[in-house]
């Protein structure tokens, strides 16, 4: 099972480029609440569960969004 986590990132924090962007230097860090099976379904969801809330209708222009798809058992316990 993956753990989905969408990265609201910001090209004035990561400049270079969006690969750059993590959990760290993120501006906006979620996790959807349920673990998906597949990683084209990871990515699909995530973006989805972005663009219902009220962040992901309000990216500011020099934001960047990146959805990370993990092996659940990978995940560090604290977030944050």
């Amino acid at each position: 099972m993956l753990t989905v986590l969408v990265l609201v990132c910001s090209m004035s924090v990561t400049p270079d480029y969006l690969r750059n962007c993590d959990r760290n230097n993120a501006v906006q860090v979620m996790q959807l609440p349920e673990q998906i099976a597949s990683p084209s379904m990871c990515a699909m969801r995530g973006q989805a569960y972005l663009a219902g809330t009220t962040i992901g209708q309000q990216l500011a222009e020099d934001e960047r969004v990146k959805v990370l798809c993990i092996k659940s058992g990978n995940l560090p316990a604290h977030m944050g």
